[in-house]
């Protein structure tokens, strides 16, 4: 049988609110069928099925919210019992979910509901094997903003059901200024570390004492600089295991060290060993594969 994660593989985060995922769905489910499902039109009104979401491949489950809501929306009579909850770790052939109702509608929202809890698991599931490669570190794993549009928070969800944490939701969030932020503030370069740092400074007086401040650097010369000017994290982006271990070095626990790009799973662990705080990494909701997840009719009879 599939068994849940530990309560505290992952941090308790925000989740969709129900009206935004009742308008997600619905979206999809138009999208799917405009004019409604020709094939399942075809289908004997009296008849009802019975199916079972089952695993093709090992992962770890994520999506259970938006699978109900999509089934539910279709048919509001269809049920869905044995759902597995986000974040349960399973095997091949492993049943996370039963459905029953109409034949006409439980093939009609097949389609969507899988393509969502496919793509959530896959996240999740790719964030499980990112979290159990930095296991003996202090690094955390942290999803990043390249989502696919209008399901952010749904792939945020999945990051955290695979053991993740969770970056900053969008730009109304925290402040972080990126290398294209310095550059058109004219304090990108080696030569100005006084006004990288009087750049930094002036940002953190301007913002409010809530509002987190993160800083990109890409050179160890700017390290020192933006600690100076009083930010709260600093973003280490493509450096070297080597340069890393330095400039948490430089850094002396002043402010969060978070290492970015290029991170794959075959330097993660190189990554966090190095001390930082945070590895941040954006194929977690943009590369991974959806899971091979199927939804097989295991019985009919009438509705």
């Amino acid at each position: 049988m599939p068994h849940p994660v530990p309560a505290d593989a992952g941090p308790v985060g925000p989740t969709l609110p129900r009206a935004a995922l009742v308008r997600l769905v619905r979206r999809a489910l138009a999208e799917d069928a405009p004019g409604g499902d020709l094939s399942a039109a075809l289908l004997p009104p009296g008849t009802a099925v019975t199916a079972a979401l089952r695993a093709r491949e090992a992962g770890v489950f994520a999506g259970g919210r938006a699978l109900v809501e999509t089934f539910r929306q279709v048919d509001p009579d269809t049920r869905v019992t044995g759902l597995a909850p986000d974040g349960t770790v399973f095997e091949p052939a492993h049943t996370l979910a039963v459905v029953r109702g109409r034949a006409a509608a439980v093939l009609t929202a097949e389609r969507v509901a899988l393509n969502l809890v496919q793509r959530l698991s896959g996240t999740a599931t790719l964030t499980r094997r990112f979290v159990d490669a930095v296991a003996c570190t202090r690094a955390r794993i942290v999803d990043t903003r390249k989502t696919t549009p209008g399901l952010r928070m749904l792939q945020r969800e999945a990051v955290r059901a695979g053991g993740g944490r969770n970056h900053r939701t969008g730009l109304s969030d925290a402040v972080m200024l990126k290398d294209n932020h310095l550059a058109a503030l004219g304090v990108a370069g080696p030569e100005d570390a006084a006004g990288l740092t009087r750049a930094v400074r002036a940002a953190r007086e301007r913002l409010g004492h809530t509002v987190h401040l993160e800083v990109e650097v890409d050179r160890l010369d700017q390290v020192e600089p933006v600690v100076a000017g009083g930010a709260d994290s600093i973003l280490l982006d493509n450096m070297t295991p080597a340069e890393l271990r330095r400039a948490v070095a430089i850094v002396a626990g002043r402010a969060i060290t978070e290492a970015s790009g290029g991170v794959d799973l075959d330097r993660v662990a190189a990554i966090a060993g190095s001390g930082v705080d945070l590895i941040s990494v954006g194929r977690l909701t943009h590369g991974a594969p959806a899971l091979d997840l199927g939804l097989d009719v295991i019985a009919t009879g009438p509705a």
